[in-house]
């Protein structure tokens, strides 16, 4: 039978690091959204409402992707990150 190694169970100090970790991860790619500076590489042939567009969902995935790693990194369930959210949502912490 083969061993498997088992998570250690995090002490509350080590909680509060790792949500205070995501959290700040969180708010600086919430501010790398808002920011809308586009990619150096974009084609400039693009209409300003295109390359808008376009760094729109560039941000998004690059937001989703940092979310996704950053859950799978600290063992969070979408279910606690939605909590987070609704929870800053509520405090008024994020627009």
């Amino acid at each position: 039978m083969r061993y498997e190694k088992r998570p250690k169970p995090m002490d509350e100090r080590e909680k509060l690091r790792k949500f205070r970790e995501l959290d700040d991860a969180f708010a600086d790619a919430l501010v790398a959204l808002d920011s809308g500076q586009a990619p150096r590489d974009m084609p400039s042939v693009m209409s300003a409402e295109a390359r808008r567009e376009a760094q729109q969902r560039n941000d998004q995935e690059a937001f989703e992707r940092r979310v996704s790693m950053l859950m799978q990194e600290y063992q969070q369930s979408s279910e606690s990150v939605s909590l987070l959210m609704r929870t800053l949502l509520s405090l008024g912490k994020i627009a």
